[in-house]
């Protein structure tokens, strides 16, 4: 089965890493899930010195499900209202990996 995973990097301040989880929790993974053709969707972060990367990465059964919550310039970054608030640096793309799955 081959699916495609979507990977978005962020860098937060560590004091402000919790907080941010929430928001990203509650906003980005929310709407990652709530679209037919999500298969999942999660947070990984590493604290390096002050400060905090963040990734999602959630896999989609297709490029058309991501364009779903992304649109047709689905290789470029999407960002909340809160996360120029915390965020110490934008991306303007997003990484997209085809995924091999083995069963």
């Amino acid at each position: 089965m081959k699916i495609i995973t979507r990977i978005w990097h962020g860098i937060v301040k560590k004091e402000d890493a919790e907080i941010y989880k929430t928001y990203v929790e509650n906003t980005g993974l929310k709407n990652y899930r709530e679209i037919d053709g999500n298969i999942s969707a999660k947070i990984l972060m590493r604290t390096e010195n002050d400060i905090c990367h963040f990734l999602t990465v959630s896999e989609w059964k297709s490029i058309e499900s991501i364009k779903k919550i992304a649109g047709d310039d689905y290789e470029k970054a999407r960002y909340y209202p809160e996360d120029y608030k915390y965020l110490l640096e934008f991306e303007e793309f997003v990484k997209h990996y085809e995924t091999i799955i083995y069963e």
